[in-house]
């Protein structure tokens, strides 16, 4: 009996050596950077097995029939390889395998023209954060990119400024308001397209990231895929036209790699009227090998642009021009002259040093420095009326108020055959007062910044062991910002005077009581002229913990900032506290976060984040009106905030889907708005200051992402976001004015007075669509050709509501007593934040490739709302009508004078792009 059952073992093991006991393993990398790639789909072909590689591209398949079988690798944005191999019972071990990415041009190329529209602009306070997401593979993130960022949609209902940017480890987000200025490295994106994004709390190794996580842009010369590309674009959007070139050496034997780029963008106009665009793009990285561990790169980025801005309007104005309608511009010699120019001259220069002490631990030290200027252009009229053609008293609805129906008529007519500023008017009144012995009754001149910043910072990565690894960085920034007003053009008159018109005396009036009633030339700063000064000094260590089961981590971070202004000029209104030095504001802040990935099966997984951040006020929110003084907001704090979030995915070879749910705190958050309105206290009017402080807001919501790969060739794609945002108290609210005495305006005492508490709890944030729905699909066919649709559907946008409104200004008179004719259900009438209605837009996207010999030929193409949908996608509540009374009047009419101002989505838009590579 023993002789049998020995021989049964026997005989058993030997059957399961030839039909049932192979493993193969092995590591996956992007053939161009030659760094691993996590969660390719491994799998033997016409069987169950297969994984998903790890963070370091690692993947082994165990228990499989022994013979002759494929082995499949895919992964969006990359060619499937095919691998025949042959297995006998032992390990079979493949070593390194690479990955080719698709001859198809990746979608980002739709991508970058959202993001070189700057819709972050400070005019309009709307933004997206489409380049934060350009590389992820989360389909969810991906949708939000390319399908909801052209509709003002944040992530999570979170302002751009929550996710970080980083070249080479340096942290480009602006100093100054938190957000990343895309512009100064637009056109460029065949150099970068080497990008590793972290999504919301998840780790980087090179930052303790933000909210909305992180995107590392790396330049490195030896890691830039090698050839020489040349590619032209087509757009209606933004620009018309793009011509673009990029050669890359690779690492030359001589252990030099050099890669040069150079773009052009130029438009006469955008989708909007006068909309002009004309952008340069340089860069150039230079890599030299110093030895088998160490190397230096150079990397040069110029990207000089100027984009003509686009004027948010009423819905009257709405009605009578379309939403093509720019109030900006007017004819000048027969061609449309834009007062609103912004420009973004800002190169960046940066040097890394590389250096591997070891197989496990590396050092990446660098250093930068950014200078230049961006302005912002309009026209001031202290001695003239207000150019706009938009001007309330302009439009119809002036005159109806007061039953002029023939004016109405007439300004109707006149508005709707022309609308535009009249250049010529103005230059008739400056050539008047100058032959009259005048200065100029108008003047072009732009808004400046002219920075100059300094980053140092060193990041370490070292491996303890297999599942262990350590992530630190330190980091010193230093900004030196110049701001001031400039004169661009006199506009045919000689000189103009640098007064304030709504000073109340000969004192008030004055920019700089140094220099009283100067008349300033081309050139020449007036109005306003201060410094900006701020030093930040951060670490950050983190450890990340991989186990066959379990993922985990914990990051640490710690800040100390320093914002001052010191102002060159002494403003005649605020006479002691303009000139000189402010008090140092000083922060010291911390952030902590934790998570845990925990891998049921490599199909089911489930994540777990949470954070707790302290994060020091930018300097826009630091100084309550940094143009003419050094007082800083009351009760300045740093925001508190509170995130988690949970997600489940499930991958398979067929279906790859994620649901995660998240909530997000933030405390005393301040906000600072100005705009002349009418109704201060009583029936006063001023151009105020407001300051929004000890703001809470509360964010929650889901997020879910499915793509399905239902053939081989056909995909389809899902995705939803169902959120929440919310003011989640009743903040403080003040203003200060120019307006120094109580005669002026009633309450104010020195220029100040507090409202106390406005009534914000439970209203929505203008954020966007707070739910967005995406369903769509793509074919790609064998023969490099593709085709996708997608239907998206927007909805609960709300208007951004004026907090004076909801203060005890609205309901009280001069003397601070209630209006006697104040009515609470009318007043809860007036005062409902307006929704957007519902909207959907359909988009096509289509590309074909090419490989002739050496040459890869690729054309792309977009077509977004295609159907040509007119929604509104932002706006908000104009100040004008400040209390109960004046907005009561206003809303009666048929038509308000001061209606909400609005944004509109484009109309159908399109993006074609042909590149060839060898």
């Amino acid at each position: 009996m023993k002789k049998i059952v020995m021989a049964t073992c026997l005989l058993l093991a030997s059957f399961s050596v030839v039909n049932g006991q192979s493993i193969v393993k092995g590591i996956v990398l992007d053939n161009d950077s030659k760094k691993p790639i996590k969660d390719v789909l491994v799998k033997i072909k016409n069987t169950s097995k297969n994984q998903f590689t790890d963070l370091n591209g690692n993947f082994i398949i165990r228990n499989f029939q022994n013979g002759k079988v494929i082995l499949e690798l895919k992964l969006v944005g990359y060619e499937t390889q095919n691998i025949p191999i042959e297995t006998s019972g032992k390990t079979l071990n493949l070593g390194s395998i690479f990955l080719f990415k698709e001859v198809i041009e990746n979608q980002d190329l739709s991508l970058i023209t959202l993001t070189d529209d700057e819709l972050n602009d400070d005019a309009s306070s709307a933004d997206n954060i489409s380049g934060l997401l350009q590389s992820s593979k989360d389909i969810f993130l991906r949708t939000a990119a390319y399908e909801f960022s052209s509709s003002f949609f944040k992530i999570k209902g979170l302002d751009s400024g929550n996710g970080k940017v980083l070249i080479n480890g340096i942290e480009m987000n602006k100093v100054y308001d938190g957000r990343a200025q895309w512009g100064n490295w637009g056109g460029l994106n065949d150099v970068l397209r080497n990008q590793e994004f972290r999504n919301g709390l998840t780790p980087s190794d090179v930052t303790f990231g933000g909210l909305l996580g992180s995107t590392n842009m790396n330049t490195r010369a030896s890691e830039q895929r090698p050839g020489i590309k040349i590619a032209y674009s087509s757009s209606n959007r933004s620009y018309q036209h793009r011509m673009m070139a990029t050669y890359s050496s690779g690492m030359l034997k001589n252990n030099w790699a050099f890669t040069f780029s150079g773009s052009r963008r130029i438009g006469n106009e955008g989708f909007n009227d006068a909309t002009s665009y004309n952008a340069y793009s340089f860069f150039t990285s230079i890599e030299k090998k110093l030895s088998d561990k160490s190397s230096i790169n150079f990397t040069g980025i110029y990207t000089p642009n100027r984009r003509g801005k686009s004027s948010p309007n009423t819905q009257e104005v709405f009605d009578l021009k379309g939403i093509k309608y720019n109030d900006y511009w007017g004819f000048l010699n027969g061609k449309k002259k834009n007062s609103r120019i912004k420009e973004v001259s800002e190169p960046i220069l940066m040097l890394n040093h590389y250096w591997n002490l070891s197989k496990k631990t590396a050092i990446n030290t660098s250093i930068a420095y950014q200078f230049g200027k961006i302005g912002n252009s309009r026209i001031d009229y202290n001695g003239g009326s207000n150019p706009s053609a938009a001007y309330y008293q302009n439009l119809p609805s002036y005159f109806l108020r007061y039953d002029d129906f023939e004016g109405a008529y007439d300004a109707g007519n006149n508005f709707k055959n022309d609308g535009q500023i009249n250049w010529n008017r103005i230059f008739d009144a400056n050539n008047t007062n100058k032959n009259s012995g005048l200065e100029n009754a108008y003047v072009l001149y732009e808004d400046r910044n002219d920075d100059k910043q300094l980053t140092i910072n060193s990041i370490l990565n070292t491996e303890i062991n297999e599942n262990i690894s350590i992530n630190g960085k330190i980091e010193y920034k230093q900004l030196r910002s110049h701001n001031f007003a400039s004169v661009i053009d006199l506009l045919g008159g000689e000189g103009y005077l640098d007064i304030d018109p709504f000073g109340a005396n000969e004192e008030e009036k004055q920019n700089d009581l140094l220099n009283p009633n100067r008349i300033v030339k081309e050139g020449d700063e007036f109005k306003y002229n201060f410094n900006l000064n701020s030093t930040i000094i951060a670490a950050f260590t983190q450890a990340q913990f991989r186990y066959n089961k379990t993922d985990f981590y914990a990051a640490l971070n710690v800040s100390n900032t320093t914002h001052q202004r010191e102002g060159l000029y002494k403003n005649g209104s605020f006479s002691e506290s303009s000139l000189g030095k402010s008090e140092a504001q000083k922060f010291m802040n911390y952030g902590f976060k934790t998570g845990v990935t925990y891998k049921f099966t490599g199909r089911h997984l489930v994540d777990l984040n949470v954070a707790y951040i302290s994060a020091a006020p930018t300097i826009r929110n630091t100084f309550s009106n940094s143009r003419e003084n050094n007082n800083v907001v009351l009760d300045l704090q740093s925001e508190k905030i509170l995130s988690t979030d949970i997600s489940y995915v499930f991958r398979s070879p067929i279906i790859t889907s994620k649901v995660t749910a998240y909530y997000t705190s933030v405390k005393d958050a301040t906000e600072i708005s100005f705009y002349f309105a009418d109704g201060v206290g009583g029936d006063n009017t001023a151009f105020v200051q407001e300051i929004l402080h000890g703001i809470n807001k509360k964010h929650l919501g889901l997020e879910l992402g499915l793509e399905a790969q239902v053939t081989s060739t056909i995909n389809l794609k899902g995705a939803a976001a169902i959120g929440q945002f919310t003011y989640d108290n009743n903040p403080n609210l003040y203003l200060t004015t120019e307006a120094d005495t109580e005669s002026l305006v009633a309450g104010f005492v020195n220029g100040f007075k507090d409202f106390g508490k406005t009534n914000l709890k439970n209203y929505k944030l203008a954020a966007g669509p707070q739910k967005a729905y995406s369903l769509g699909f793509e074919y790609r066919d064998p023969d490099y050709w593709l085709i996708g649709a997608t239907l998206n559907f927007f909805s609960n946008t709300f208007i951004d509501v004026s907090p004076l409104n909801r203060s005890q200004n609205f309901y009280t008179d001069d003397d601070g007593l209630p209006f006697l004719e104040y009515d609470n259900e009318i007043s809860k009438g007036l005062l409902e934040q307006e929704k957007f209605a519902n909207y959907s837009v359909v988009n096509l996207i289509g590309g074909k490739s090419f490989i002739i010999k050496k040459y890869y030929i690729s054309v792309f193409a977009t077509v977004n709302n295609l159907l040509n949908k007119i929604y509104k996608s932002g706006g908000f509540e104009q100040g004008r009508n400040a209390n109960y009374r004046q907005l009561l009047e206003d809303k009666s009419l048929d038509k308000p004078v001061f209606g909400n101002k609005y944004w509109y989505g484009r109309g159908a838009t399109y993006f074609m792009n042909v590149s060839v590579s060898f």
